[in-house]
């Protein structure tokens, strides 16, 4: 929640108010993919100690930032880019910003690094 305010988002939105919001041209067309600290338990990943940061998407709609939350009223957190992606392609995005103020560049170990070392 705290990189939400860092980043300005003033509203919430669904999954399901992107094609009327899109169909009504109230849309921004980049979405904010943005690094947050994790809320959300499991999802293959349930070791927050290993894993404590998810990615989250803001998107412009009628020029304020909304998050993407989920039917719940939480919200939705990926723990994938490339999953990510697919979804932003499905929901008709081609392009969008990303920014990770959360981690220090170059100190992510891939998954072969944490493996073998």
């Amino acid at each position: 929640m705290e990189q939400d305010a860092v980043l300005g988002v003033t509203g919430a939105i669904t999954q399901s108010d992107l094609a009327p919001l899109r169909a009504a041209a109230r849309l921004g067309e980049q979405p904010v993919v943005y690094r947050v600290s994790r809320q959300q338990l499991g999802g293959g990943f349930g070791d927050q100690g290993r894993h404590p940061h998810a990615w989250a998407v803001a998107i412009y709609v009628d020029g304020q930032l909304c998050r993407v939350y989920n039917a719940r009223g939480a919200g939705r957190e990926w723990y994938s880019l490339d999953r990510l992606s697919c979804w932003l392609r499905e929901q008709g995005f081609w392009q969008w910003w990303t920014r990770n103020d959360l981690e220090v560049p170059g100190g992510a170990l891939s998954d072969f690094d944490a493996e073998s070392g």
